[in-house]
């Protein structure tokens, strides 16, 4: 079995459902000591974050990953124990293989065998791991980027390991993310008799104009390669479950998905005038799951596409589809950022898996990169 098989089935034996770390970070800490890194373990809250380095200096290269899964569903409908790593028709199967701990797997073993050549490389490369990605995302690399931001910590790239290619490894590169701005709205009414509505305010009714306005906006034409914002509803609650009771209250959970035309505060403003103007008594809670963020032409993203062109065969498509990651919490630091990662077909699935021969491909992929950038 070869390193980087190996220490991935040593990761997804380890049950480190969000937030919890399972000792996935304890593990991979020690191995770079022994290659000659320095780390730092930076836990808040339930959440454990290691940040480790290796030289001196700018250019500060960041890989970026998460040891924390997503939970794996019943564990009676995967072929096999989630979290006993299986080999299978020359396919590694558990829960994480492909997002992320195969991507971390291959971090550790090319950040190795990089300070193994260069010894006394330019610059900084080093990784940073949370264990509170799949969750809120609270205590995680949000809050380690503020700590990094008060104490001056420079970051010029970020490569993240998440899964974005597509069909083969290599065939996508992820070149920015939406934002996401999540909101819960309360709309006020007065509960009463569905045979005396004058005697009552059904907030359903009164709600209903103003979410189909917000829903059929036009927000934007897109933004460079990005898609144009969306408004999504998610879940409508009211009522008492009788059919004879105007609700008192209507509960909406909605999301907007956005391109770097807007910033949240903007989108909140927005959102909250529409409210406004259909006379609405409401309350509203806000949650900003993160700004988009972008990588323009650069070295980081030329070195990218060249890599991954070699790897896959073809250039790959530059993308900023998906949800989020991340890596939007480095870009504000002022970091380029673009992510690579294996085929994603089965994340979040039951029976998730990666390719053995791609899982393998990867610390060499990755090895590239670094070696590029700092030539």
């Amino acid at each position: 079995m070869s390193d980087v098989v190996a220490l991935a089935s040593e990761l997804i034996s380890r049950r480190s459902v969000t937030p919890d770390d399972a000792g996935c970070q304890q593990a991979i800490a020690w191995r770079l000591q022994q290659a000659g890194f320095r780390t730092e373990d930076l836990r808040f809250g339930e959440v454990d974050n290691l940040w480790a380095t290796h030289g001196e200096g700018s250019p500060v290269l960041v890989l970026l990953g998460h040891t924390d899964v997503v939970p794996p569903g019943p564990a009676e409908a995967w072929q096999s124990d989630p979290f006993a790593p299986t080999i299978r028709d020359g396919v590694l199967y558990g829960r994480g293989a492909a997002d992320m701990k195969g991507s971390v797997a291959a971090f550790v073993v090319a950040l190795e065998k990089f300070v193994a050549a260069h010894p006394d490389h330019p610059g900084t490369v080093a990784l940073l791991l949370t264990s509170d990605e799949e969750g809120d995302a609270v205590d995680g690399v949000r809050k380690v980027a503020e700590a990094f931001r008060e104490r001056g910590q420079r970051i010029d790239w970020c490569i993240t390991g998440e899964p974005s290619s597509t069909a083969r490894l290599g065939d996508l590169l992820r070149v920015g993310r939406r934002g996401t701005l999540s909101a819960t709205l309360f709309v006020r009414g007065v509960q009463g008799h569905v045979a005396y509505p004058d005697k009552a305010r059904n907030p359903i009714h009164q709600a209903l104009p103003a979410l189909a306005e917000l829903a059929a906006r036009k927000w934007d034409d897109g933004y460079e390669s990005f898609p144009p914002t969306s408004f999504q509803i998610s879940n409508v609650h009211a009522g008492t479950g009788a059919n004879n009771v105007i609700p008192g209250e209507l509960r909406v959970l909605f999301n907007l998905r956005y391109n770097p035309v807007w910033r949240a505060e903007r989108l909140e403003t927005e959102v909250e005038a529409v409210l406004k103007e259909h006379g609405l008594e409401y309350a509203i809670h806000w949650h900003r799951g993160g700004e988009p963020f972008y990588t323009p032409e650069g070295k980081l993203r030329s070195v990218a596409r060249e890599v991954l062109a070699q790897f896959s065969g073809a250039a790959p498509e530059e993308s900023t589809a998906g949800g989020t990651s991340d890596a939007r919490f480095i870009a504000p630091l002022g970091a380029e950022c673009i992510e690579v990662g294996p085929v994603n077909a089965s994340i979040h699935k039951v029976d998730e898996h990666v390719s053995v021969a791609d899982l393998e491909a990867l610390p060499d992929l990755y090895l590239r990169l670094v070696e590029r950038l700092f030539a």
